[in-house]
């Protein structure tokens, strides 16, 4: 088969597309505000073995490289990204190219035969379309998906927003139980040293075998409360583990936790509720995923509406017929330009009903914006609520645990002396353990609060790593 020369034709439809699309700029791309992953979707990979000692910081660093659900968050957001270049797509002529051939035989009583029979005939075609006007369903097609990428992008903080509050939620849950393992160990030397003196004096006869076996019964507590609390801080870790993405759900053998960390001083400080409510109403993901979903309904109303409108078309196109070879030339070809209107005259009440449909979602879109505004300030003020709650709980417990330790240390001296009972320095080693675990729970409480508290405002995003 023959090379085809076709120039002019060609060159004709070929300018009036460059010329077309050079008329109509597609739309610039907004600012994409923070892309998660490369743009194979690929993330970097966690190297847990150089992992020592997992403080907050770190957990959340690798929570939202590793979650699954930030994975799946991300291709939704590339999804809307990519349904946005589809609707930008719009703004360009079609240019499409045919060629055919074929070898027809006639009947042989076909009257209108002339030419040998059979004949071969081929046929090439190039042809533009472009939309001149459809009443401005494009214009409002693209900003729909514009909206939809952003509220994909809303959603997607959103989704960093929760994973975030889960893991310090687990966090400080691991924490309290690494605490309470602590305390535990604490509570059995403790009774293991009154254990080994009160032998040592019922050996030498100052002692009674009561004082003995009253040891041994509060070290077997102690290491009963170390058993649990040792399974809770396992349990924690996968807890934690999990959301982290860890293999198996399951961290290396090695790897601890960071220890609770005393309170510090704007921890302790009042929150202002006031301006976290106003923070949260322009910065929550959540709201403005709301905000995003609205605007597109309202660009949908729109879409609806453009069927109002007729539609205006130009088309160019250049054909060629040939027979018996394929070798075309210039004179093979023809020309053909025009403009086609289009106007729907009646479809039955349809675009009517179409648009009266996506004004009612509109409104309920609306309602449930203000919902959630409400809720959101809500939510902010409880939190705020609970912080000023824990922070009067953490210096009454820290106060009391500290007259908890003078009061055992006292005792212990006074029953050492033989000036008080064994049972009041139960009481006092008794008061002195609880006041550690209640201290440790404010602390991990006070923490937890402002978390809260941060999520709920939104401020989660910029105080935790992204």
């Amino acid at each position: 088969m023959s090379v085809m020369k076709i120039r002019n034709p060609l060159c004709l439809v070929v300018t009036l597309s460059l010329l077309v699309s050079a008329g109509v700029p597609a739309p610039a791309d907004d600012k994409i505000p923070f892309p998660q992953t490369a743009p194979d979707g690929q993330t970097q990979a966690v190297r847990w073995d150089e992992v020592r000692t997992l403080d907050l910081a770190q957990a959340a660093k690798i929570a939202l490289i590793n979650n699954p659900s930030l994975a799946a968050a991300d291709a939704r957001v590339r999804q809307a990204r990519e349904r946005l270049e589809q609707a930008r797509a719009r703004y360009w002529p079609n240019l499409d190219a045919t060629v055919s051939g074929a070898r027809i035989s006639y009947a042989e009583n076909n009257p209108n035969i002339l030419g040998d029979d059979p004949e071969k005939r081929f046929q090439s075609a190039l042809s533009a379309t472009w939309v001149l006007f459809d009443g401005f369903s494009r214009k409002f097609s693209n900003a729909a998906a514009r909206y939809g990428r952003d509220q994909s992008e809303s959603a997607q903080k959103e989704a960093r927003r929760l994973i975030l509050s889960a893991v310090a939620a687990s966090y400080f849950a691991a924490q309290l139980a690494l605490e309470d393992i602590a305390i535990a160990r604490a509570d059995e030397t403790f009774n293991l040293r009154q254990l080994a003196e009160a032998e040592a004096r019922n050996k030498i006869g100052t002692g009674s075998l009561s004082d003995v076996l009253n040891f041994k019964i509060r070290a077997n507590e102690a290491k009963t409360r170390l058993i649990n609390a040792e399974r809770v801080y396992e349990e924690t870790l996968f807890a934690l583990a999990s959301l982290l993405g860890a293999p198996e759900s399951r961290f290396p053998s090695g790897m601890n936790l960071a220890r609770l960390k005393q309170e510090t001083a704007d921890e302790m400080a009042p929150p202002d509720p006031d301006m976290l409510v106003r923070y949260a109403l322009t910065h929550r993901p959540d709201i403005q995923e709301s905000q995003f979903a609205l605007k597109q309904a309202e660009a949908q109303i729109k879409i609806a509406k453009s069927r109002f409108y007729p539609a205006v078309n130009l088309a160019a196109s250049t054909d060629g017929l040939r027979r018996d070879d394929p070798a075309f030339v210039q004179d093979d070809f023809g020309n053909t330009i025009g403009i086609h209107l289009t106007y729907n005259l009646f479809a039955g009440g349809y675009d009517r009903a179409r648009t009266r449909e996506l004004k009612a979602r509109e409104l309920e879109l609306q309602k449930d914006l203000e919902s959630l505004r409400l809720r959101a300030g809500s939510e902010v003020r409880i939190s705020s609520t609970q912080v000023i709650t824990t922070q009067r709980q953490m210096v009454l417990q820290r106060a009391n645990t500290e007259l908890n330790r003078q009061n055992r240390d006292l005792v212990e001296k006074e029953y050492s002396a033989g000036q008080v009972s064994l049972v009041r320095l139960n009481e006092a080693q008794r008061d002195l353990t609880t006041a550690r675990s209640r201290l440790a729970l404010a602390l991990a409480s006070l923490r937890q609060a402002w978390f809260n508290l941060e999520t709920d405002s939104g401020r989660i995003l910029e105080i935790l790593p992204e």
